[in-house]
């Protein structure tokens, strides 16, 4: 991923003097950017580079996650519309259109935590 992006700086803010350009994590790759055409830009040189690996870009395992885009044109992959989704799990969260931890929140506090259930089996309904 370093090669695709080192020619071109176009993350999102970060801190004052950096920008994260994408999280990576085993072979999951997300991308960031504030705009539709750097996206498109990151998208392109992304499947350039890794064709000169070797490495293909599946078009069909490849999500797009616009938050606040007014252009409403697709992301393309060798001129093929990407799909747009409107939220995506990364490392165990949820991330979705609105940037908050809403949906976040709602899932991990809908779910049981396997310790807090097994700590109340076998008790009797109502204790004497």
């Amino acid at each position: 991923m370093k090669t695709s992006t080192s020619k071109h700086r176009n993350g999102i803010q970060w801190t004052l003097w950096s920008q994260l350009d994408d999280l990576d994590f085993a072979d999951d790759l997300t991308l960031l950017s504030h705009s539709q055409q750097q996206m498109q830009e990151k998208i392109s040189v992304l499947a350039a580079t890794s064709a000169q690996l070797g490495l293909i870009v599946h078009k069909e395992k490849t999500k797009i996650l616009k938050t606040n885009f007014s252009n409403i044109n697709p992301i393309t992959l060798n001129g093929s519309p990407l799909e747009e989704v409107q939220f995506f799990t990364y490392m165990g969260s949820i991330i979705d259109q609105q940037g908050g931890t809403d949906a976040d929140v709602k899932a991990r506090s809908g779910k049981e935590s396997p310790s807090s259930s097994s700590r109340t089996s076998g008790l009797p309904e109502s204790l004497p």
